[in-house]
């Protein structure tokens, strides 16, 4: 048995992890066009400032998971937190949109290796007959980090935007000195592993030219022809970088994780609802500014339904999978995703607010049944010694499958709106219709809610057709 005092221990310093991270991106959202205009920043730089965190967590994180697996994952977790506590003291101080950005971006190291770590940390403190409700409570508390973060951030812009960045200080503080003294190396470390730096080079290059060309491609067209040129180079690269993998002793990505029917499908189905529901908090606050002429900060607020259910059902579901499971329960939910979605798939501009919060916390009650047991399974059949690398693998899927849904939804509703109007709503600057063409506009919503529900589902699919998960006899700790 593994120590019952210390598990929850390590459980509290990843909870306080994951907190700080997500009130820190939710409460800089509302604050973004504060933070335009009191820095006087272009609309390019705001949006880098947004997206730029995304990108750099989705390329570093599977490297940093590798790493984490050689030298140890408490090490990389403290440095972690301290480096994201200091980044945002940076940012606090920040005088210039640039200057932000590229604090921004320190923070988004910082943030990768508390993201790295903290799920492989969880799954080796705790058995596989409890790493599911373990999880279950990690994503009630982020749940819980959703709903306070936009109230937080409308109280504190009342104070000064600086002030999201300064209150982080103390917060992460207090996280970094309980995890430095509280966590254990809990896995077992050998001497002989050696960092593949080409495998490395070539995968975070080539994701970068693939996330970028996504993003760009919404906002600019998909036939520009630096899209077309960062396509070609991100699949040359990626098809390299498959290459050395299968070439080298001791690779940064063990491929041999995705030969595994279980644990590929499970990350296959993690990719699909990124794409199914990356889109739709975006597209909603579109929906709620542009269409219902909504304020930010209320636009903000109306999202909860989706992380109030999820806070409800993802201890559950994280405690079901332990005795059942989670083939049954992540297919399921992932249906009951496609649930909501399909409601939305009929909005109109008369639709009700409080018809689409039915149908956010029908998706919100899906998506709790699906990410716990599915990252239970995940991170139950991989050995201790690539837990860093798996946990990695499932944030990139979730964090492309994101991306790539924004993306396919800006080019569909790009149709509909005027680049100047997108920009204004894409930071908040815009409140009301002024550019924008309602009725294509909604059009385009429906599509992309569409495009959302056709995922979800064969992401059910896909989850269902991984099969039961192997009985693993756990080592005595």
């Amino acid at each position: 048995m593994k120590n019952d005092n210390y598990k929850w221990i390590a459980l509290s310093c990843t909870t306080i992890g994951a907190l700080f991270s997500v009130l820190s991106g939710s409460t800089l959202l509302i604050a973004l066009p504060v933070i335009m205009k009191d820095l006087n920043a272009s609309m390019s730089v705001v949006t880098w400032i947004l997206m730029g965190y995304m990108l750099a967590m989705t390329i570093l994180v599977p490297s940093i998971g590798r790493m984490a697996d050689m030298v140890g994952r408490k090490k990389l977790y403290v440095s972690g937190f301290a480096l994201f506590t200091f980044a945002s003291f940076l940012c606090a101080i920040s005088r210039t949109g640039v200057q932000l950005l590229v604090y921004r971006m320190i923070q988004a190291v910082g943030g990768s290796l508390m993201v790295a770590n903290s799920t492989a940390i969880v799954a080796d403190a705790f058995p596989k007959k409890e790493l599911g409700k373990a999880l279950g409570i990690n994503t009630m508390i982020i749940s819980i980090a959703s709903i306070v973060g936009p109230i937080l951030g409308g109280f504190l812009i009342g104070v000064g935007w600086r002030s999201i960045f300064y209150i982080n200080i103390p917060i992460g503080i207090v996280g970094t000195l309980w995890a430095a003294f509280q966590l254990k190396e809990s896995s077992v470390l050998t001497d002989k592993k050696k960092f593949d730096i080409k495998g490395t080079i070539t995968f975070s290059t080539g994701m970068m030219a693939l996330l970028v060309a996504l993003t760009f491609g919404g906002f600019v067209g998909w036939i520009n022809v630096t899209v077309i040129g960062l396509m070609i180079a991100a699949i040359i690269l990626l098809c390299l970088f498959i290459h050395i993998e299968n070439n080298t002793d001791e690779p940064m990505l063990d491929l041999k994780l995705l030969k595994t029917r279980v644990l590929a499908f499970a990350y296959a189905s993690n990719l699909l609802n990124g794409i199914a529901r990356g889109a739709v908090t975006f597209l909603l606050i579109f929906f709620f500014q542009g269409v219902k002429g909504i304020d930010p900060i209320m636009a903000g607020i109306l999202l909860a339904p989706f992380a109030i259910s999820m806070m409800v059902v993802s201890p559950i579901s994280g405690y079901l999978s332990d005795k059942y499971g989670a083939r049954v329960l992540s297919s399921a939910g992932l249906l009951i995703s496609a649930v909501g979605l399909l409601g939305m798939m009929f909005i109109t501009a008369h639709t009700s607010t409080f018809e689409l919060v039915i149908y956010m916390l029908i998706m919100g009650f899906g998506s709790g049944m699906f990410f716990s047991p599915n990252t239970s399974a995940i991170m139950g059949m991989v050995p201790p010694d690539k837990r860093g690398v798996a946990a990695g693998l499932r944030t990139m899927a979730t964090n492309a499958g994101n991306v790539l849904s924004i993306a396919i939804s800006m080019a569909i509703v790009s149709s509909s709106i005027s680049p100047k109007a997108m920009q204004a709503l894409f930071v908040g600057t815009q409140v009301g219709s002024k550019g924008i063409s309602v009725g294509q506009f909604v059009g385009g919503l429906r599509i992309a809610f569409t495009i959302s529900f056709i995922f979800s589902i064969i992401a059910a699919v896909i989850s269902y057709l991984r099969g039961n998960e192997p009985e693993i006899n756990e080592e005595v700790a």
